[in-house]
């Protein structure tokens, strides 16, 4: 299982998809920078998850909050008092250690050397706005999207007037200092998060949970992630956090083992009345039908693109044994791989076939992620393709120039057809849907 990880990574690097951050300057620990496939893909799942979430549902409205708030944003969230880990030093190697994961250790698990005492560590990136930067000034990179949307809840109320219950989706950037981040993208000080935060009334928030645990469990099942690999597994009472009235985690199964990827939790109605207190602004809910003032409860599906990239990564992968050669290929849904369709010429000293493939590609980026290709031999193009999950393979050849058709090769069955050059954008776009 640790070799699939480092074919992943592996593939990863050599294919554009995530490069190490700041690689020319040495690198920056657990800094990653997504390349031109890397960046297709992340964004073909934001873009999955926002269809799902919010243009195929009628009571879900997007947002995209600052990433720096007023720093009594998070006094009132909890962050500034309670987003702590106990870490402790080794004096000799300088290595910084998670208490937790020492256990009963008493010397530096690296070194051998002595540890200093734990002491609390404030996960939050703190900044300064302005010019001078003292206490006045001092403010926070936001551990979390989720604040953005309770802060905005009146405002959502009095702009778009909606009924209980509704939502609030938002992907942004959120940022926690950690001091074991790893598992390549796995955990990371910069991440992305996909978030919403779903008010209900507080007698409706149990099933309502129910029907968001179901919903987040068919969105990763729909996109082709194998059942064997995801779980739901959902907390004890001993885990949950003081605000949470219940909590599912979403685990896949990387190579390391189970990990979570997203969290659904019932956070009662905890955020509004600390940001009422806070604010001094009444961020309850009137119903016009019974005349009455409430908090609702919110039910948060909270995860992360970058987890979720690397889980459908390491879920695509695949080898095969191919006339004696190894094969890999990345079996991505269609909605998620980073390109549809490459447009090969065979040769690529004949300029009639390099003007017909071009041709092609142009008339195909219209309606599709089209590339074209001239790198290298057909042999090599086909598997460069197959690495990086594209769908189709359009090779345009000394034949083409008599009948008119192009050889149309299938990622997953590596099965050709000869198609039309006049169909072929009706006939992909036909596959594709």
């Amino acid at each position: 299982m640790a070799d699939t990880m480092e074919k992943v990574v592996s593939l990863c690097k050599r294919r554009g998809f995530i490069f190490p951050g700041s690689e020319i300057y040495g690198g920056l620990a657990n800094s990653w920078d997504y390349g031109p496939y890397g960046v297709e893909l992340k964004n073909n799942i934001k873009k999955a998850w926002w269809k799902a979430n919010v243009y195929m549902r009628n009571d879900i409205y997007g947002m995209d909050a600052a990433i720096i708030m007023h720093p009594k944003t998070w006094e009132a969230s909890g962050h500034v008092e309670n987003f702590f880990d106990l870490k402790a030093d080794c004096k000799g190697c300088k290595k910084r250690f998670k208490a937790a994961d020492l256990k009963d250790i008493k010397k530096c698990p690296e070194c051998g050397g002595e540890l200093t005492e734990a002491r609390q560590f404030n996960l939050m990136f703190k900044t300064h706005t302005g010019p001078i930067e003292d206490a006045s000034s001092l403010a926070y990179l936001r551990p979390e999207t989720a604040q953005g949307m309770f802060v905005n809840f009146s405002n959502i109320l009095d702009s778009r007037h909606p009924k209980l219950p509704f939502g609030l989706a938002q992907i942004g950037k959120s940022f926690r200092n950690e001091i074991t981040p790893g598992n390549f993208t796995f955990r990371t000080r910069e991440f992305e998060q996909m978030e919403i935060e779903y008010f209900c009334r507080p007698e409706e928030s149990d099933k309502v949970y129910q029907d968001w645990v179901e919903a987040r469990k068919s969105w990763y099942l729909d996109l082709g992630m194998k059942p064997e690999n995801i779980r739901f597994r959902k907390h004890s009472k001993d885990e949950l956090a003081h605000y949470a009235k219940a909590c599912t985690d979403v685990e896949y199964n990387f190579p390391w083992g189970w990990s979570e990827l997203e969290g659904i939790a019932n956070r009662t109605d905890f955020d509004l009345k600390q940001h009422s207190s806070f604010s001094g602004q009444d961020l309850r809910y009137f119903d016009e039908v019974k005349k009455e003032r409430f908090f609702p409860h919110i039910i948060e599906p909270s995860g992360g693109v970058d987890r979720c990239m690397l889980a459908f990564l390491a879920d695509a992968y695949h080898e095969e044994l191919v006339k004696d050669d190894t094969r890999v290929v990345l079996r991505l849904n269609k909605d998620l791989a980073p390109n549809k369709v490459a447009v090969l010429p065979l040769l690529k000293n004949r300029a009639e076939i390099v003007g017909i493939a071009k041709k092609l590609a142009l008339d195909l980026k219209k309606d599709m992620v089209a590339v074209y290709d001239d790198t290298a031999n057909i042999g090599k193009l086909y598997r460069r393709q197959d690495e990086v999950g594209t769908m189709f393979c359009v090779t345009i050849d000394v034949q083409s120039l008599e009948d008119k058709q192009a050889t149309v090769r299938s990622r997953d069955t590596m099965g050709q057809e000869r198609i039309n050059i006049d169909n072929l954008k009706q006939y992909l776009i036909e596959k594709l849907k």
